[in-house]
């Protein structure tokens, strides 16, 4: 079954509507926190219920090495293993891998475990057994994720093997006894800043035929200039009945950047890191509340966001609670980070609907951008 998109509104090319998977649907634009290793940090599944969160992330490469694909297998999949009863997310463990700078052959990546020292090796029909055994809604395909900048002989090159990963693990997916009755797969495109090789990357992904496709290796260090142009290129190709996805965007800008370049999905660490930081996302923009200034601050996180989990309690305090180091402050920032989030997205679609997401774009690049 492919995830489907169902387009609700669309207004000046950001479209929101519901995509359908094997086990259950969720809105556009939707952002997906990230639970590394089967958690978001600080986080219960309790409380992503209570946030809103309708996807979330689980990472492959950490999971694959602890506790183990096998073991989260047996004790039910990620919805067991987690207590998480909404949909999920598996990345390829593709980007992990080649920021660990492994040995790549044509074959697939050799790389040493982050844990124990451990050799390992990632090939794209592993990939699709691996996430098949964590039993995630979607899982991704595994791809070749370059440095940026890299020159046109890099890019060709990633170009080509995730064009010939894509079309095995694709394959490993379709043969595999179930996984292909109860998950989703997605093919990514590649191809750096380089538009016209990120127009062929996206035309041969389509060409293989996966459930919904992802846009890869952008947001790792290029200016967002450089970013929007290979994701207008992209998605100019990217079938309109299917799922698009921005891996690895959590920044109000970028967001309504990419939005408006019809992007459906979006994931991101920077919520719950800026929270353990310090860092609040706020009406007014990032607050860094390890600052001084705030020592004796009455006010809540954010007096233009009243619903904030956190809202009950002063920046002093919050404060005083990261300077302590105490726990507590991470969690409170960590919910109340993602509550914003959640909201900001909310009104995202909100603005499509009505048919004013221009105004909303530009409102949020006022203060964000």
């Amino acid at each position: 079954m492919k995830a489907t998109f169902h387009e609700a509104a669309n207004c000046d090319g950001a479209r929101t509507g519901r995509v359908d998977t094997p086990r259950g649907s969720f809105n556009t634009p939707c952002f997906m926190p990230v639970g590394t290793r089967g958690a978001v940090r600080h986080l219960s599944s309790v409380d992503l219920v209570e946030l809103g969160a309708e996807v979330v992330l689980a990472n492959t490469y950490h999971l694959m090495l602890r506790p183990g694909a096998e073991v989260v297998r047996d004790l039910g999949g990620l919805r067991g293993f987690t207590g998480w009863q909404g949909l999920s997310l598996t990345d390829s463990g593709g980007y992990q891998i080649f920021s660990l700078q492994p040995r790549v052959d044509d074959e697939g990546a050799e790389f040493r475990s982050t844990y124990d020292g451990s050799t390992h090796r990632l090939t794209p029909e592993g990939a699709a057994a691996v996430q098949a055994d964590l039993g995630a809604d979607i899982q991704m395909v595994l791809d070749v994720c370059p440095a940026l900048p890299s020159t046109e002989v890099i890019l060709r090159k990633v170009v080509e093997r995730t064009a010939e990963w894509a079309a095995r693990g694709r394959q490993a997916f379709l043969d595999h006894p179930d996984a292909h009755q109860r998950q989703c797969q997605f093919g990514i495109v590649q191809g750096g800043t380089d538009v016209v090789l990120r127009t062929e990357s996206a035309q041969r992904t389509v060409e293989v035929g996966f459930d919904g496709y992802a846009i890869g290796g952008l947001s790792v260090g290029e200016t967002r200039d450089e970013m929007l142009d290979p994701v207008s290129a992209v998605t100019a190709v990217l079938p309109g009945d299917q799922p698009r996805y921005f891996m690895g965007l959590g920044d109000p800008a970028g967001l309504v950047e990419v939005v408006g370049r019809g992007v459906d999905m979006f994931d991101c660490v920077l919520p719950t890191r800026h929270a353990r930081h310090g860092t609040i996302l706020t009406s007014a923009g990032r607050l860094n509340l390890r600052n001084a200034r705030f020592a004796a601050d009455d006010d809540p996180l954010d007096p233009g966001f009243p619903a904030s989990p956190a809202a009950a309690w002063s920046r002093g305090y919050l404060r005083h609670l990261l300077m302590t180091d105490e726990p507590t402050g991470r969690r409170l920032l960590s919910l109340h980070n993602l509550a914003w989030l959640f909201d900001f997205v909310d009104r995202l679609r909100a603005s499509i609907t009505e048919g004013r997401f221009e105004q909303f774009r530009a409102e949020t690049l006022e203060v964000w951008g």
